[in-house]
Parts: structure tokens; sequence; C-alpha cells
């Protein structure tokens, strides 16, 4: 709710904006009247050579290919023909300020339109279920693995560090690839790269191959995980659909294990797992295909690009565009970036670490069956989803900055009860509770980093801080199996609590979040 209000107060403000600046940019025209114009909305420049006005100025719909004219038009490709048009062509700065804000407001790309959109949230959604399915499945999978390679624990966390390398290389090559490509291609390439990577583990070959494709799964993980991070993050409403799209993810962690155990425990060699991922990916490479093969020719997203450009070409005129490497410099610099990297790197460090070493913590401690603990890691992932699903709501009511400590303390004490209670039910219970206190925290961190960060920043700024996570549900999980290896999974519970007390002192960390004026 408190969102819509935000949103609506927006609309009144900007649309005041709107209407008093252009009588400071058309007072000299002749006709049409300075209260005609008043009344135009300006999606379009072009709108001034229509004579008929009045059905210009009725009509609410907004063509979707109006709103592509704005670049030309600043940048001198139209040519002018009324005074009152040109005097548009080259308003005064705080013109084009205001009326950056009027459209921001007027044509936001929804979940309904372009009504391409639906489709698109949905092909989202279904990429996140299959991620979810990848990251969660090795948890329930390792005790198979170590017992098919004759390997430690180890040597079987190498399949965290290579997915990470991948993931940190992709991080580099998304948005190149996305400009040079387009989003469809991207999106499809990614899928192609993950399936190659699925069709090696589900031979079931050397552990050396295994530990490759990781790598090629995580770089096309992470390619579409960008991608569709920046495209649900950009519509109206974008917490509540990034809400789904991080539910359908955590939808795909809760089926992870229960496929993989069921699969296992039939008698079905571990591997053959991967098949049904090889399945998921495949739908996705062309559901991708079809729904986004279009996206850079609509009127909208093109016009939300022509206006980041406008606001981006304003900015630097005097300095001259800054590059990506000096945009990325100054996100570096940003200590939101930083700080936020860092709490994005122990949440997910400890998060990935929770789902993968639980079940064998369970096995070697508890003396649980291979076959019947595989569920567990389902719990904790259900944890997850109902706390993105429900929590996040109470977030909002809160104050997010008081609701994270909140979960954060909780989430300690569940991980403590876990390590502490000496039956499989009674841990299976505290993990499940603890999945379900830890699920909201990141949409909610990411919630506070777009605030703090400033427009031209957020891609790169966010892409950095989600690509620390990445290495993070690399590096803890790793580091977890080397030490495991020396001294038992129980090291476990203590490396998540050192994560999640680093987590909590980035928050408090974080810079206050200035009212925003509109």
């Amino acid at each position: 709710m408190a969102s819509l209000t935000f949103a609506a107060g927006l609309q009144i403000e900007s649309e005041k904006n709107g209407l008093t600046t252009p009588k400071k940019a058309l007072t000299n025209s002749k006709s049409p009247t300075v209260a005609e114009l008043d009344e135009i909305e300006l999606p379009d420049y072009g709108y001034f050579n229509n004579t008929n006005n009045k059905r210009q100025r009725n009509s609410t719909d907004i063509s979707p290919d109006g709103p592509t004219t704005p670049t030309p038009a600043v940048t001198g490709y139209h040519t002018p023909k009324t005074p009152g048009e040109l005097e548009a062509v080259t308003p005064p700065t705080p013109h084009h300020h205001h009326h950056h804000h009027q459209h921001v407001a007027s044509i936001v790309p929804s979940w309904s339109y372009p009504t391409m959109n639906k489709w698109r949230v949905l092909c989202a959604c279904l990429i996140y279920l299959g991620n979810g399915m990848n990251d969660s499945a090795p948890g329930a999978l390792i005790p198979y693995m170590e017992a098919y390679y004759h390997i430690g624990y180890a040597i079987v966390s190498l399949i965290w560090v290579s997915n990470a390398v991948g993931f940190i290389l992709a991080a580099f090559c998304t948005e190149i690839l996305a400009q040079r490509i387009g989003r469809a291609r991207a999106l499809m390439t990614s899928e192609v790269i993950m399936v190659s990577g699925f069709v090696i583990t589900a031979c079931a070959p050397p552990f050396p191959g295994v530990v490759v494709a990781y790598f090629l799964v995580g770089f096309g993980y992470a390619l579409n995980l960008a991608l569709n991070n920046v495209f649900c993050a950009n519509l109206a409403n974008s917490t509540v659909i990034l809400g789904a799209a991080h539910g359908s993810y955590g939808i795909g962690g809760i089926l992870g294990p229960i496929v993989a155990t069921s699969l296992v425990s039939a008698g079905v060699l571990w591997s053959r797992f991967f098949v049904i991922m090889i399945g998921i990916r495949v739908v996705c490479f062309f559901f991708a295909g079809w729904s986004f093969w279009n996206y850079e020719k609509e009127g909208v997203s093109q016009f939300a690009n022509s206006l980041q450009q406008l606001a981006s070409r304003q900015a630097a005129s005097d300095l001259g565009e800054p590059t990506k490497l000096q945009l990325l410099r100054r996100a570096l610099k940003n200590k939101t970036t930083i700080i936020g990297a860092l709490f994005i790197f122990a949440y997910q460090g400890a998060e990935v670490s929770e789902s993968g070493w639980f079940i064998s913590y369970l096995l070697e401690y508890r003396n649980g069956s291979p076959a019947k603990v595989g569920y567990v890691t389902s719990g904790f992932w259900a944890g997850i989803t109902v706390g993105r699903f429900t929590l996040t709501h109470l977030a909002h009511r809160v104050g997010e900055k008081r609701f994270v400590y909140a979960m954060g303390a909780g989430v300690i004490l569940f991980q403590i009860l876990s390590w502490q209670i000496p039956d499989v039910i009674g841990d299976s219970v505290a993990v499940a509770i603890l999945g379900l206190l830890l699920g909201p925290v990141y949409p909610c961190a990411a919630t506070v980093f777009t605030k703090l960060l400033p427009g031209n920043l957020q891609t790169m700024a966010i892409g950095f801080i989600s690509g620390a996570g990445s290495s993070g549900g690399a590096v803890v999980p790793f580091l977890t199996g080397l030490i495991a290896q020396a001294s038992g999974t129980w090291v476990l519970h203590p490396i998540c609590i050192g994560f999640y007390v680093i987590m909590l002192g980035c928050w408090t960390a974080l810079p206050k979040i200035a009212k925003k004026k509109v």
C-alpha cells in the first residue's frame, strides 16, 4: 500500500511540474494557446504537428510507438515546423528535468503494459524456478556424489568454487551481451550454456568434468539472473513482481531436494536428476526467445532507455559521457555498493552453506538415513519461500531497517537451536523456521539498496552486489567443506552464525535513507 501511495504522490507532483513547465518553454508561441498546451500530455513531440489537438488531448491511451520519439526530438533529427515546436525542441534545462519526471510517472512499463510483459514476467518466474532447483539440489546429492566418486567434503566443495568463477566472469559480459545481441538472444544464450553444463553432469563424467559443468551452469545462471532482475526491477510495482520472482526461486528450492531425493532413493543414479533440469531449461529457452523477441522495438522499453540516455546525456553534457568503466568506478566508490556487497556476500554464503551442508551434518551427527534426511533442505527452502511471500509485507509496516535486525536476531537463535537440539525432527523444524526468518531479508535489503543508490549507478551497483552474493554462495560453502574435512560438519553452525553477525554489522554501517524530494 505504502508504495502505491508513494507512486500516486509522484504522479500528482510530476503532473504539477509537467503542467507548469511548458509555460516557460512555450510563452512566445501564437498558436496553440498556453491553456491548450497545458492540457496536452507530452509523450510525443510529433503531436504538435497534429492539428486535431482536441482528439489528441482526450485520448488517454499512449501508443506504444509514441514514446520512441523524445530521443530524436532532443538530439535534433526531427525538424521543428512551428515556433511552438521549435521552443519545445530546445527547452531550458529545468524543463528537461521535470519532463524526465513526468514521463517516468506516466509511462512506466508494468506487468500488463505492453501486453507481452505478462508472459515475460511468467518466463522470468520459470527461469527463477529452475535456478532454485539448481541451487538446492546439491545439498541432497552431495552424499551420493561423495560415495560415487570416493571423495571427501573438501573435493566435492569444488563445485561451488567453479560455479562462482562462472558467475563472476558473467558479471563482466552481461551488459555487453544484452546490448550487442538483444535481451531475447542473451537469455537464450544463457539457457544454452546452462543446458550444456547439465548435459555434462547428467552423463556422470569423472569428477573434474562435473566441476567444469558447474562452471558453465554458473555462467549461464548469472546471465539470466542479471537480465531478469533488471527487467523486473524496472516495472511498476516492482517489489511485488520481484517478490513473485524470488518466490518462484523458493518453490524451485523446495522442489529440488524432493525430486533429487525421491529419484536417488528409488535407486536411480544421482546424475539422472539433471535430465529433469535439462527439460526445464529447454522450455525456458523457447519461452524466453518467444516472449522477449521484440523487447527492444517496443515503445516503452525504448522510451525508458531513451530517458536514461537523456538524463545521463544532460548530466554529462559538460563532462562528456561517462563510460561504463567510470560508472563502475563511481559505483564502487559508493559506500552503499561496498557495504551492500559484503552484506549479500554474508547472507548468501550462510544460506547456501545451510542448504548444502545441513544434510551432511544430520547424517554425520544425528545418524539420519539419506533417503529420509534429504527432504530436510526442502523444509529450509519452504521456510524461505513462505517468509518472502508473507513477512515482506510486514517489513514495509515496521520499516526495513528495524525488520532486518529482528530477523537477524531470530536467525542466530534458531541456528543455535538447530545445532544443539539432539534429534533429527527438532533440527529439521529449527532449520525450517530459520529459513522463514532468513527469506525476507534479501528482498528487504534489495529495496533499501535501491533507495540509497543514485539512479544512473543502480544497474551497475546492484549487478556488483548480486555478483558478490553469488561469490559468497560459493566461497562460504567451500570454506565450510574444507574445515569440515578437517574437523567434521558441525563447523557449519559457528560459520553461519559468524556470517549472520557480519551481515548485521554491515546493516548497521549502511547510510541513513534520506527522504527523497520528488
